[in-house]
């Protein structure tokens, strides 16, 4: 089972950054669809990601035509505030690999294909009378870490022990 983190055009570098951050931590695909609004060489984007770009798998898609070619028939889990759909409520634990698709920080996901995937829609809930959106980049890092929870953090290290460890 492993967990991909799919970005729709995404426009902020640092958010795109940060995601990569999460990836490199949960083993975590990156897929982004272009257009992309900043090149892969933006100072922001090595500096939100720091120095863990290499250790990332990353995969460029034209489109969201050609990543939907790309993807098959494998799970897909759009994440939209208009989703009926609660993300904890879905079961990521069956042995197949799930794509978390998330869409560009200003517009989101394509209206007609979030229409056409109306049941793979998922939702974090928030109070959506003090709050537009939450944060791409906590959104994708929640979203995860609840698949890897329902999944036992399969290759993660649940201690860790440092040579400087502050609680030994």
């Amino acid at each position: 089972m492993t967990n991909h983190i799919v970005l729709f055009e995404p426009q902020i570098p640092a958010n795109t950054g940060n995601i990569a951050r999460t990836c490199a931590a949960t083993n975590s695909p990156l897929h982004l669809i272009e257009p992309l609004g900043f090149s892969t060489d933006d100072k922001m984007l090595k500096r939100a990601g720091l120095d863990y770009w290499h250790d990332v798998n990353i995969t460029y898609h034209a489109s969201l035509e050609a990543f939907m070619e790309y993807l098959g028939d494998k799970p897909l889990h759009l994440v939209s505030k208009f989703a009926r759909h609660v993300y904890s409520d879905v079961d990521y634990n069956d042995g197949q690999d799930h794509y978390f698709i998330f869409g560009k920080e200003t517009t989101g996901l394509p209206e007609e294909f979030m229409r056409a995937h109306e049941e793979a829609c998922i939702r974090i809930p928030m109070n959506d009378e003090h709050v537009r959106s939450l944060n791409l980049s906590n959104t994708a890092a929640l979203i995860v870490y609840e698949a890897l929870k329902q999944q036992s953090f399969p290759n993660l290290e649940l201690t860790h022990i440092y040579e400087n460890d502050k609680l030994s």
